[in-house]
Parts: C-alpha cells; sequence; structure tokens
C-alpha cells in the first residue's frame, strides 16, 4: 500500500474533513485579523492564504500523489509568482 494513499475510504474521508476543518479555522482567522487593521490584514492575507491554498494543491487536487515532474513544474512556477511579487512590492515601496 502507497504511504501517499490514505488505508481506506473511511480514514480518506476524515482526512478531507480534517483539511477542510482547517481551511474553515484559517479563514476564521483572516476574518478576526482583518479586524485588526490594514497592515495586519495584510500580513495575515500573505501568511494564510498560500498555507490554504496549499492545503487545497496538496489534498484536494492530489499534488501529494503527482509524480516529481509535476511536483518541480509547480514549485519553479510558485517561485516565479513569488518573486514577481517581491518585485512587485519593491518598486510599491520605493515610490
Amino acid at each position: 500500500m502507497d504511504a501517499a494513499r490514505p488505508a481506506s475510504p473511511a480514514s480518506a474521508d476524515r482526512t478531507y474533513l480534517r483539511v477542510w476543518a482547517a481551511l474553515v479555522a484559517l479563514t476564521g482567522l483572516l476574518v478576526l485579523v482583518s479586524r485588526l487593521g490594514p497592515a495586519p490584514a495584510l500580513a495575515g492575507l500573505l501568511t494564510v492564504t498560500p498555507l490554504k491554498a496549499g492545503l487545497v494543491f496538496w489534498f484536494f487536487m492530489h499534488l501529494r500523489e503527482a509524480g516529481a515532474l509535476l511536483r518541480t513544474v509547480l514549485l519553479a512556477a510558485l517561485g516565479t509568482l513569488v518573486i514577481f511579487f517581491a518585485l512587485l512590492f519593491a518598486d510599491a515601496a520605493f515610490r
């Protein structure tokens, strides 16, 4: 049996429910942080949202079952996106 796949359909359901509960909790955290002001809201969005996206990619889009090539391509695309965001924020910070 593959370590990446759950042992039974019942354990898969529990895994999906746990991930869903984590996504709901992280969404609640974002709502709470957004009430603290714009700076904490931005920091919360930039940290929690990628974490939520990673959970969705890993579990619901079955990235954990994907091959190494697909993972490498996805990481390269995400790395490029991070570089573009860093350059965007650097440009905005010095205007």
